[in-house]
């Protein structure tokens, strides 16, 4: 169940995974979200709800580099009745720039069973480089190890905010999004293809929403490239509604349930 659930709640991050741009992607100016944001999703596997993920914009500004940011955090956690098998807690944050929304500084704490991780990862734009330090385990010493990356680099969480500012008027039907990715100690691409517009019935209405679908690369977890679907809404937030992926061990998703501090009223069909 731990796979099942650290992989949907990576999913969700990585419905914007971006770091450098293979090309042109039409995008806007930020209308879409702002501080005080919060979303919280229900995480099931079948019809059982196994956790629950929330992605959160702190009430104020913060200064990170003598710049203006926005604090965001992911937090992913294991519902009680499964927590004593496979206890996951995890928290994926960083300080994003409100102007260029590049990342400064991001972080992972993560606690999944047994396995821990305490990473910190410092961007240097100018250079094109990001160092990340790494808490050892055993010791308590911070091993650090420096990367290159692609022009504007931006951490998961940073790329998950990215996805909301695209221009998908300007996205044709069947069009891919070609997108670049930096995790822990390498880069990966991952295409995006757009598949139209839907109207979904979820426990807060129905949502008008846009649907796209990430290809996803041969790994253990996922059912084939086709395996994910994601929806987001199709007004001016661009938030992630509903996400299903197609398992080896079963069919699992997220879905939206609660919701507040958007910058914009989330259209709803009632």
């Amino acid at each position: 169940m731990k796979p099942v659930f650290v992989g949907l709640f990576l999913l969700l991050i990585l419905s914007g995974f971006l770091v450098g741009q293979k090309k042109d992607v039409p995008v806007t100016r930020n209308y879409s979200y702002g501080i005080g944001e919060e979303l919280e999703y229900r995480v099931h596997f079948g019809m059982f709800t196994v956790g629950k993920a929330i992605t959160r914009v702190d009430k104020k500004y913060h200064t990170y580099n003598d710049r203006t940011c926005y604090k965001v955090d992911a937090y992913g956690e294991t519902s009680d009745w499964i927590s004593w098998v496979a206890k996951v807690d995890d928290n994926w944050g960083a300080y994003i720039d409100t102007t260029s929304l590049l990342t400064h500084m991001s972080y992972r704490k993560l606690r999944e069973g047994k396995y821990r991780r305490d990473e910190e990862a410092f961007f240097d734009h100018n250079n094109r480089k990001v160092e990340v330090r790494v808490k050892n385990r055993d010791t308590g010493a911070i091993e650090s190890k420096t990367f290159d990356v692609p022009d504007k680099a931006k951490d998961l969480v940073a790329g998950f905010l990215y996805l909301r500012i695209i221009d998908f008027n300007k996205v044709a039907v069947g069009d891919t999004i070609t997108i670049s990715g930096f995790l822990e100690d390498a880069s990966y691409d991952l295409k995006i293809i757009y598949t139209g517009r839907e109207v979904i019935e979820t426990k807060i209405g129905k949502v008008p929403c846009l649907r796209i679908r990430p290809v996803m690369p041969k790994n253990s977890l996922f059912d084939g490239e086709n395996s994910v679907l994601c929806w987001i809404s199709d007004d001016k937030n661009r938030i992630p509604i509903r996400l299903q992926a197609k398992m080896f061990i079963g069919n699992t998703g997220l879905e939206l349930v609660s919701f507040r501090g958007l910058r914009n009223p989330l259209k709803i069909l009632f």
